[in-house]
């Protein structure tokens, strides 16, 4: 065979070759597609007012600074009275038992309050103190006087509410959970003081409130906030606790 037929035939062959080895790679199936591992939600992050109440050294000295402002004005308060005739009222959620737990659970489970969750937590027991609020009933006591804890929690959460306090050192004579659908403290806050509040528990004289939500104190609700006259109170006889998380104020609307 002389040089050029060979270079022919060798062309020839080579592209045969190309040929075949282009049908064998068409005819090669493609990766089948990796599935999608299930995508599971990133916990969410805390909002701002989760976070300031859990995290922040200004919500401590608020608590700190309510109770003791509280308990100082005692003594003129109670001036005259006999021991164990008079009381305060304290609210129980975010005044002295702070739940800021539960509200992070929801925050990071992208879940919103329900019934269900809430008795789970309270049945838990494991709501801390307040800061300030234990050392405060401890210092009515020592005064002669009696604490008393008108809460919203359900009637049957009382018991776990009970073991709570005992737990976190708050000395609670008498604690007064919501009668039915009775979400309103005025009628609880009368029987406390005309002695119908509970078997053995005379009429008390209230010296001082102690709440969250304006709806904790006396005969207020949130049309207090345009007028100062109703909150000229406050300071004296009714001592608020921060509580950005939740309350009746959201209700309100802009002006």
């Amino acid at each position: 065979m002389n040089t050029r037929s060979h270079n022919v035939w060798r062309l020839a062959l080579g592209g045969l070759l190309l040929v075949s080895a282009c049908g064998r790679a068409s005819t090669v199936p493609a990766p089948a597609p990796v599935p999608a591992a299930s995508a599971t939600p990133a916990p969410a992050p805390l909002p701002n007012d989760v976070r300031w109440f859990r995290q922040s050294a200004e919500y401590r000295a608020l608590a700190r600074q309510a109770y003791r402002v509280a308990a100082e004005r005692l003594p003129e308060l109670t001036r005259g009275l006999a021991p164990h005739t008079w009381a305060v009222i304290l609210d129980a959620d975010e005044t002295i038992l702070d739940n800021s737990e539960y509200e992070r659970r929801l925050a990071v489970g992208h879940a919103a309050y329900s019934d269900a969750t809430w008795a789970a937590w309270v049945d838990e027991r494991a709501a801390p103190a307040v800061p300030g609020g234990p050392e405060f009933t401890h210092q009515v006591h020592a005064l002669g006087g009696r604490v008393v804890i008108v809460t919203n929690r359900a009637e049957n959460l009382c018991g776990a509410t009970r073991d709570n306090f005992a737990k976190d050192r708050i000395e609670a004579d008498l604690v007064l959970c919501q009668p039915g659908k009775e979400s309103d403290k005025n009628p609880r806050f009368q029987r406390v003081q005309n002695g119908t509040a509970a078997p053995g528990v005379p009429a008390l004289t209230v010296v001082e409130w102690l709440g969250d939500n304006i709806q904790d104190f006396p005969n207020l609700t949130q049309a207090a906030r345009h007028d100062p006259a109703a909150l000229a109170d406050f300071g004296r006889r009714y001592f608020i606790l921060p509580n950005p998380m939740y309350g009746s104020w959201q209700a309100n609307t802009a002006p």
